[in-house]
């Protein structure tokens, strides 16, 4: 028997195939792909829409076993998040509809992950430890650090640090790049 998360993943690609959309993901189950180790409840994509509105993504996922939770229309909008939950499994799964700029750089930077069987875009390990150390929380922290460690050489450290760099730019913040330092520096003992 497959997990519920594949379950969530197969049902998630269905969707997307279905509206011949481009998808990743990232989170807490990429950050398991490239080396995390600990317990996650959900799972987290980003999907460009092209031509077709978010209403026409929410009728393609209700038709693989999805429901809206507890939002309207205009917290879609405004977040350009849609929070599901997938009723075969109880597992929730928060679809960003991704737009240009950073999240189309990670788009043309992911890997394919056999999860279980289901083959799936996901972030790149190097956009995953960016996306992680912006988000600041003690647990993406320690996944920072774990992914690093698990990695090794193999990480581009060049280039979390420019993502990073454009991050703190545009972000008006210089905390970031020595974040990362901090959690190599953690990874390496």
């Amino acid at each position: 028997m497959s997990s519920p998360f594949v379950e969530v993943l197969d049902s998630l690609r269905s969707s997307f195939e279905a509206l011949d959309a481009d998808w990743y993901v990232f989170g807490a189950q990429a950050a398991l792909v490239h080396g995390a180790v600990r317990m996650t409840a959900d799972v987290d994509v980003t999907v460009f829409p092209g031509d077709h509105t978010a209403e026409a993504f929410l009728e393609a996922l209700e038709g693989h076993g999805f429901e809206l939770r507890g939002v309207d229309a205009d917290f879609v909008r405004e977040t350009r998040v849609l929070p599901l939950i997938h009723l075969a499994t109880g597992i929730n799964a928060d679809v960003v509809l991704g737009g240009p700029g950073l999240e189309e750089l990670f788009r043309s930077r992911v890997v394919s992950a056999d999860l279980g069987g289901t083959r799936v875009p996901v972030a790149a390990a190097e956009d995953v430890v960016a996306m992680k150390i912006l988000s600041g929380r003690p647990k993406d922290r320690d996944d920072v650090v774990a992914i690093i460690a698990a990695q090794g050489p193999g990480l581009n450290h060049q280039r979390v640090r420019e993502t990073l760099e454009l991050l703190e730019k545009a972000l008006d913040r210089s905390d970031l790049v020595a974040e990362l330092e901090r959690a190599r520096t953690e990874a390496t003992r």
